[in-house]
């Protein structure tokens, strides 16, 4: 791919969440597939973050007294890319063969942001292909969370379809 990193996106509109799903439920159990998927849904990762860290019971209470922006904000703070990419790695080392594929995108919003995930995950997956399940849109050039937040510029990926 003349040295791209070999991300995909598969861009789908919000509403369709559940056809998503079903979706991704259908091709992660497909054993006829000529590759070997390895789902990560970033929501399940950053909540086994926060129980790895044992905050998870208390972000509710936290949230009710500080505001959500306090919350955010201490979140960034404590939970970067590299909690990720760790708990990422945790499910085991990638091969020639296995295609990464990212969901709970929109799920994990505003906790992370799927850009600059996939900014870091690029020197530890530059070899195996990562697919994106993306609830908005990406001309190549600005990832548009569901299809209505400020676009973020992203220009080292190419839409699915």
């Amino acid at each position: 791919m003349s040295n791209e990193v070999n991300i995909r996106i598969f861009c789908y509109e919000a509403a369709e969440e559940m056809i998503a799903r079903h979706f991704i439920e259908q091709i992660t159990t497909d054993q006829t597939l000529g590759c070997h998927l390895i789902e990560c849904n970033l929501y399940e990762t950053f909540l086994g973050i926060c129980s790895d860290m044992d905050i998870l019971d208390t972000i509710p209470e936290m949230e009710n007294t500080d505001g959500s922006v306090f919350l955010l904000d201490q979140l960034h703070s404590a939970i970067s890319e590299s909690e990720f990419i760790e708990k990422i790695q945790e499910k085991g080392s990638c091969k020639k063969g296995d295609v990464l594929l990212l969901t709970g995108v929109g799920d994990v919003f505003p906790f992370m942001r799927v850009h600059k995930m996939l900014e870091a995950l690029q020197p530890y997956y530059s070899d195996i292909p990562i697919l994106v399940m993306y609830p908005g849109a990406y001309d190549g050039n600005y990832m548009k969370l569901f299809d209505r937040l400020t676009p973020n510029p992203y220009y080292r990926a190419f839409n699915v379809i």
